[in-house]
């Protein structure tokens, strides 16, 4: 978080971004796919917080592969379990994640 060297203050946009992190209602679940391949979906993102960032940075800490689409975050593999405890570390509170 930036603070503003002029007021002591964070920033607006940094604060407006942990608002609607604190908004969210996010639900993880798993999905056979073809050929018997899983994928973990994460879901229930509001359309305010930047999808696109927060699935490189969950692709990144579970090195996997995925995608976005429709507002849903694809990652290859079951990573249910170990979803909560990065979006935890990324400044979602814990009790907005569901299983």
């Amino acid at each position: 978080m930036d603070i503003d060297p002029r007021f002591g203050l964070p920033n607006e946009e940094d604060v407006l971004e942990e608002i609607a992190k604190s908004d969210q209602k996010i639900s993880v679940s798993t999905v056979s796919r073809r050929y018997g391949k899983i994928i973990t979906l994460v879901s229930g993102f509001d359309k305010s917080l930047d999808i696109k960032a927060t699935a490189k940075k969950l692709k990144e800490e579970l090195a996997c592969g995925g995608t976005v689409k429709d507002g849903i975050i694809e990652l290859q593999g079951n990573h249910k379990k170990s979803v909560r405890a990065v979006l935890v570390k990324m400044g979602f509170p814990e009790d907005s994640i569901s299983d």
